[in-house]
Formats: C-alpha cells, sequence, structure tokens
C-alpha cells in the first residue's frame, strides 16, 4: 500500500488543529510545540516528495504522487490530488513557510490556542490549492482559505484591522465569484472538473470564441485579485501592513503565488488561443503593476506598506514572464514567484522583529538602529540584496529568467517592448532597498533606540533558514529549475516552444 503523501502533508495540520481546539488544557508552550511538530511533518514529507520527483524530460507535464478516489459523483468530482513541476515548488514553500510562521509567532500570547489554530488551518487551505488536480475541489481550498486569514488579521492584527481584514475578504469573495461562474461554464460545457483531462481538451469544441475569451477573464480576474494585479491590488497594501508578522510571510509568501500558479494552471494550460491574443492587454497590466508598483513604494513611510507595495511590483514580473509565453520566461516567472516568497517572507520576518522591538513603524522616526541591532540589520540587508536581485541570490536567476525569456521570447510580438520597460522596475527596486536601510539602519542612533534589542536565538534560526534557501537557489538553482521545467515545458509547446 502506497504512503497517501499529499493527503498527509495537507490535512495534518487541520486535524492537528482542529484536535488542539478540542483539547481542554493546553498551555501555551505545548500549543506553540504542537503547532511546531504539526508543520514539521509535512515539510519532512514535502522534502520525500520533491527528492522521489522524476525529472526527467520524459515526465514533462505527468502528474506524479497522484491520488484519485470518487467524491461526488452527480457532479463527477473527484478527491484528485497530485504534483507535478508547476505545483512542487510552491507545495515545497508552503511547508516551510508553514514550519517558520509558527517559529516566527514564538511571542504570541493573545489566545494562543486560537492563534497556532487558524495559523495550522490556513495551511491545510493553502496546500490543497497546490496540489488540486479537481476543479471544485481547488475551489473549496482556495475559499477555505478565507476564514483563518479573516481571523489572524482581525485579532491579531494592528490598526485598522477590523477593516483590513473585512477588505481582504471582500475582494477575495469578488473573485471567487467569477473563479466560480468559469468552473461552472467549464463543467456545463465539458462535464468534467478534472483540471488534468480539461487541459488536454480542445475547449474550441465545446465553446463558441466569445465565451471562451468570458471564461479566460472570468478565471483571469479572480486570479489577478489574489496575485494581485493593477487594478485589483488594493488590498493588499492594508492586508500586509495590519496583520500580524506570520500571516503578512504568508501573505507574501504563498498567498500571492495562487494567482500566478493558478494563471498557469488554468489561463495558459487552457485557453493558449485566447492568452496569445489578450496577451498585449496583459502585458500592459504587468508594466503597470512594475512600474506603479515600484514608484508608489517609493513613496511610502510604514516599513511594512513599503515591502507590501514592492510585491505588487515584484508580482508585475510574473504576470510578464507569464504573459510572453515563453519557456523560459514561464520558468522565470514560476522562479520568481518561489523567490519571492523566500526574500519577502524575510524581510517581512524581520522587519517584524524591528516592529517588535523598536515599537515603532514610522520610517521617518527610525535611524542608526544598525549600533542597537547589528544582527538584525545584516539580515535585512541580506535579504534586501535578494530583493535587488544581485548575484548568488536566488533573486538573480528568477529575474534574469523573466527578462531574457521574455525579451527572447517570439510568441507575443511586441513582448520586447514591454520586457525594456519593465526593467526599469530593477532600477526602482534598488532605490527603494538603499534608500530604506539607510533611513532605518544607517546614520547617527537615536537615543529613544539606546535599549533596544536585537534579534534572539529564535528570530536568528528562522533568517538563517530563508537566507539560506535564498542563497542555496541562487548559487545552485538547477535544484529546482529542473523540476520546474517538467511542468513549463508542456505549456511552452502550446505555443511551439
Amino acid at each position: 500500500m502506497s504512503i497517501p503523501y499529499l493527503t498527509l502533508i495537507t490535512f495534518l495540520p487541520a486535524a492537528g488543529a482542529i484536535l488542539m481546539a478540542l483539547w481542554p488544557r493546553l498551555s501555551g508552550r505545548a500549543i506553540k510545540i504542537t503547532s511546531l511538530l504539526l508543520t514539521l511533518v509535512p515539510l519532512v514529507l514535502s522534502i520525500a516528495v520533491f527528492a522521489g520527483f522524476d525529472r526527467s524530460s520524459s515526465m514533462a507535464g505527468v502528474v506524479q504522487f497522484e491520488e484519485n478516489l470518487p467524491w461526488i459523483s452527480l457532479l463527477n468530482a473527484n478527491y484528485h490530488l497530485g504534483v507535478d513541476g508547476l505545483s512542487l515548488p510552491f507545495l515545497i514553500l508552503t511547508t516551510l513557510l508553514g514550519v517558520l510562521a509558527v517559529l516566527i509567532s514564538w511571542k504570541v500570547e493573545l489566545r494562543v490556542k486560537e492563534y497556532f489554530v487558524w495559523l495550522l488551518i490556513l495551511q491545510t487551505s493553502i496546500t490543497g490549492v497546490f496540489v488540486s488536480l479537481d476543479l471544485l475541489l481547488f475551489f473549496i481550498f482556495w475559499e477555505l482559505e478565507l476564514i483563518p486569514m479573516y481571523f489572524l488579521i482581525s485579532i491579531w492584527g494592528a490598526g485598522r484591522k477590523e477593516y483590513s481584514a473585512l477588505k481582504y475578504v471582500l475582494y477575495t469573495l469578488f473573485g471567487g465569484a467569477f473563479i466560480l461562474a468559469g468552473i461552472l461554464i467549464l463543467f456545463f460545457a465539458t462535464g468534467s472538473l478534472d483540471i488534468a483531462s480539461l487541459a488536454s481538451l480542445d475547449l474550441n469544441n465545446f465553446l463558441r470564441p466569445a465565451l471562451m475569451v468570458l471564461t479566460f477573464f472570468m478565471f483571469f480576474i479572480g486570479f489577478a485579485i489574489k496575485l494581485p494585479a493593477f487594478p485589483f491590488h488594493t488590498w493588499l497594501p492594508d492586508a500586509h501592513t495590519d496583520a500580524p508578522t506570520a500571516a503578512s510571510v504568508i501573505l507574501a509568501g504563498t498567498l500571492l503565488k495562487m494567482g500566478g500558479y493558478a494563471m498557469l494552471r488554468l489561463n495558459v494550460a487552457m485557453f493558449p488561443d485566447v492568452c496569445r491574443d489578450w496577451a498585449p492587454l496583459i502585458l500592459t497590466i504587468a508594466v503597470i503593476n512594475v512600474i506603479y508598483g515600484a514608484a508608489i513604494t517609493l513613496k511610502q513611510t510604514d516599513i511594512k506598506r513599503l515591502i507590501a507595495y514592492s510585491s505588487v511590483s515584484h508580482m508585475g514580473f510574473v504576470l510578464l514572464g507569464i504573459f510572453t509565453l515563453g519557456e523560459i520566461s514561464m520558468n522565470g516567472a514560476v522562479l520568481q514567484m518561489f523567490s519571492h516568497g523566500i526574500i519577502t517572507g524575510l524581510l517581512f520576518a524581520i522587519t517584524g522583529v524591528v516592529m517588535h522591538n523598536t515599537h515603532e513603524r514610522d520610517i521617518n522616526k527610525m535611524g542608526g538602529l544598525a549600533k542597537q541591532m547589528p544582527r538584525t540589520a545584516i539580515i535585512f540587508i541580506l535579504a534586501g540584496l535578494g530583493a535587488m536581485a544581485v548575484p548568488a541570490t536566488s533573486g538573480f536567476i528568477a529575474e534574469v529568467s523573466v527578462f531574457l525569456g521574455s525579451f527572447q521570447s517570439s510568441v507575443v510580438p511586441s513582448g520586447q517592448v514591454f520586457t525594456m520597460i519593465c526593467l526599469l522596475g530593477l532600477v526602482l527596486a534598488a532605490a527603494y532597498i538603499l534608500w530604506t536601510v539607510q533611513r532605518v539602519f544607517l546614520g547617527p542612533g537615536l537615543d529613544k533606540f539606546q535599549m533596544v534589542k536585537d534579534a534572539d536565538k529564535t528570530e536568528i534560526v528562522f533568517s538563517v533558514v530563508f537566507l539560506l534557501v535564498m542563497f542555496g537557489v541562487g548559487l545552485y538553482p538547477q535544484i529546482i529549475v529542473d523540476v520546474i521545467q517538467t511542468g513549463v515545458a508542456p505549456l511552452a509547446a502550446l505555443f511551439g516552444g
């Protein structure tokens, strides 16, 4: 009997969370240690899946570690899980950030049991999105994520936390309505909810051209809200700013990636002709994301809001890589999402340390913190190097792949123009990262920060893990690029790649 790896990875955190919620008496420390174990086991299992994944070219597009059982016969829906080169990087990312989010939350003392229960359920919902191969199952996990994230922001957040939590939920529900409509159109037309089967069909035989375009954009709008793409991005700065640190890390690390992953899985795989026809419009949105996001980032004075807007800019690179529709560019887009999850996750985590220890988030009221917080300053600067795509970091190889692939791709005639404009985003990224380092950590120290503590052992541990992955992928990208290529190659073949 084979081990149901994906079921265990997906549901172990939620099952543990339910047991933990029903357990009458648990100390705060016991809850934290149990949560750590409930995230460590899925990480170990996902590493086993990663190690056992067949990366040979003959397995390109083949789903591995598949679990397929009848679920709702009336709807022809199955409990269908599996991973390929598109989903495996995000499975590893989600389980890794699950462990790190628990460590980042180690100082949480308010309603400890509830906090970690919601955190574990959130991990299950995100993991489920990346391993689901049935559209109904995919949608349930997609929507399930709203509940824990709403409570995490509205109870353990700061500032206008209720407003930000509600805004996030409304935006995502709005997007979910479009996704559900798209799923229903596909189901009524084909009678299938199986993602792999639908991707192998020529939908031109089932949908009229206008309905093909409508269905494509229903999916695209739903996923663009999550990514987030202009003009649907406005929930992101509020949610990031007011969320607790671990929730911000998960938001940046994996939640945004659900949008880009779903675009590749559904929009590109099922609607290649519509993709090619409408790519110039979407690439225009990518340019706006990159330039507008970076320009707004430069104006921010709240350090969390600054990192949030930088994510808007970086997700523009992802749109550029996907919708120039070249093999290298799409490889770069997936790698960019993985790399951004690590780098921006670390930036939010270490910013949380700064805010917790200084009780300050206004950049104009900071300065000279490197003297009181040298370890924190070094970690922030190293993460900043990754965000600036300095060589030897994962950010470098990801952005080089996106830009070279987009420039070389001939699928979209105007792709080179969009690529050249987006290059400006690299310059602006260097500007806002260096300016932030200068304003927060350099210069003369302020008297009010004389007694501020530096990062402690736990904070050093999770930061080192982030940095090891960032530099590990930067120095030896093949460790994950091999996997990504097996997922992207079949998509590129749709466009002659």
